[in-house]
């Protein structure tokens, strides 16, 4: 992402979502309301025009990303799967005492705003780039605010993790807590990755649970985005949102431990591949 501006990324993920809500067979994936609020949110954040979004929710929009799914197989349904897999570990750690919720890099995901109004004994927290969370903010703001969601402007390539929620008097550091870092981790340059888990576990109680995707690596040490990998990193590069990090599955356990985390491959989902991501969830 080119410095103060928005996420070409976060913009792209959320018509995708509202693409995804007019294929048939996905209103069994996709969280019930995520789609219209996704496509509320980036017409009133004016990350797009409402046109725009009315395009997206076609049909002939679905062949569109169906053609051209080739490039990294899969990944269209994907991103619905990851939406469904991040939602179903927060209600899951709710349900399993969890007091706050921190969405990393949230982009235009709605989950926080869905979620708060039903869960209002549970803070929710986003942290995400400037340029993006501004946006961001004055959707929310014309969406309805919700008096436990906290939406913080943060650049955490420039500020820890630990100093921003440091700061924030409304921040448990003993308190269960569920993160969700969807589709971050291949973003972040080494030892980033490491020291943002390390930061994580810092900062909440027992109980606590992370829920995040990211890539596997290839045989030539790069992240791999499928067959057509070398393709796919030169146009992210070009776009100025790069993949730095990747990680093998079978290296995951290992990491995680180094990290303070514990890796938890038998929850619901936690060890799931859809289109080129892996899905993950660490417990404290």
């Amino acid at each position: 992402m080119y410095k103060d501006q928005p996420s070409n990324t976060a913009r792209k993920v959320a018509l995708n979502i509202v693409t995804l809500g007019a294929k048939p067979g996905m209103d069994r994936i996709l969280p019930a309301g995520i789609v219209n609020a996704t496509a509320d949110l980036l017409v009133a954040s004016g990350a797009v025009s409402a046109t725009a979004v009315q395009w997206s929710r076609s049909r002939r929009m679905v062949w569109v990303y169906e053609a051209f799914d080739w490039m990294m197989k899969g990944q269209f349904e994907a991103f619905g799967h990851r939406k469904a897999f991040c939602e179903r570990q927060v209600r899951e750690g709710i349900r399993s005492g969890a007091s706050q919720v921190l969405v990393l890099g949230a982009g235009y995901d709605t989950l926080s705003w869905r979620l708060a109004s039903e869960f209002t004994e549970v803070n929710f927290f986003e942290i995400d780039h400037p340029g993006t969370a501004v946006l961001k903010a004055k959707g929310i703001e014309r969406m309805g605010d919700r008096e436990n969601l906290y939406l913080l402007a943060e650049d955490l390539g420039q500020r820890k993790l630990v100093d921003v929620l440091k700061t924030n008097r409304l921040w448990d550091t003993t308190a269960s807590t569920v993160i969700i870092a969807e589709g971050l981790l291949m973003y972040l340059s080494p030892p980033a990755p490491q020291e943002l888990f390390r930061q994580c576990a810092a900062m909440t109680g027992v109980g606590s649970r992370i829920a995040f995707t990211y890539v596997g690596t290839g045989a030539d040490g790069q992240p791999d985005a499928g067959d057509w990998t070398g393709l796919v990193l030169w146009i992210l590069k070009v776009g100025g949102e790069p993949w730095l990090w990747s990680i093998l599955p079978e290296q995951l356990g290992g990491f995680l431990e180094e990290v303070q985390w514990t890796n938890a491959p038998d929850l619901v989902g936690s060890s799931a591949k859809h289109g080129i991501e892996y899905f993950g969830v660490a417990i404290k």
